[in-house]
């Protein structure tokens, strides 16, 4: 009944209180009579076994300082990606599973390579309230990133923005859902306002039915913020 939760570069990619994930993940676990066990994974170390994945968000210093580590880290992402290990992505944490990062000025920042995407820097910051729909509901969050997401031919969105900008404010696609791994531009933390997208994650880890849990102020949250922001 241990559920192993590695958290991948928590100094560095913890923009917005990211972290807040893993509570949100550990507390849900708990509630279910699981024992979650938290693995702090930084530079140097090695990405080991786990169930679940996390990647918080970080700005472009963030990524810059991570970046040699995580060409190390790559095959590693990678396998984990396509073994279909769950794996949950935020922000830069998603952006670092693509191939590439080029900024505003140019400069190209070669990335993990672990999924057929990449990342452009835009002039103009796409900042606000993002809600979108998944085949598990609609999820509420907060987005504030420069940087234009484009999926490979076979990869897809993990939702359709409602309201809100997605991975470039073009194309109404939000993240990317690709056997289990989830990305998602939603800051905020994303997993405490939305628990039926926790809940998917967990599912997904443990393969188990879940008995359902008392959301009701959870939900009233969410239904509120889904009524106000779309």
């Amino acid at each position: 009944m241990r559920i192993t939760i590695a958290h991948l570069y928590p100094k560095e990619m913890n923009l917005y209180g990211d972290s807040g994930n893993v509570r949100c993940l550990c507390f849900r676990l708990q509630k279910r009579g699981y024992e979650p066990d938290v693995r702090e994974v930084g530079a140097g170390d090695r990405l080991g076994d786990f169930d679940i994945l996390f990647i918080g968000g970080g700005q472009d210093r963030e990524m810059n300082i991570i970046s040699r580590d995580l060409k190390r880290k790559s095959d590693e992402l990678s396998y984990a990606v396509h073994s279909e290990k769950t794996i949950l992505a935020i922000c830069g944490g998603y952006q670092l599973l693509g191939s590439y990062y080029q900024s505003a000025d140019g400069s190209v920042m070669s990335l993990s390579g672990a999924l057929n995407f990449y990342t452009v820097g835009g002039s103009e910051r796409m900042i606000g309230n993002i809600v979108y729909k998944t085949p598990f509901g609609n999820v509420v969050g907060f987005e504030n990133h420069s940087g234009k997401t484009y999926l490979g031919d076979s990869l897809s969105p993990l939702g359709r923005v409602v309201s809100g900008f997605g991975n470039n404010g073009e194309d109404r696609g939000e993240g990317l859902l690709f056997k289990n791994t989830f990305c998602t531009y939603a800051h905020g933390c994303v997993l405490p306002k939305n628990p039926a997208f926790a809940d998917e994650i967990i599912r997904r880890a443990t393969g188990a039915d879940l008995a359902p849990l008392d959301d009701t102020e959870e939900s009233i949250c969410h239904d509120l913020l889904i009524k106000r922001f779309s």
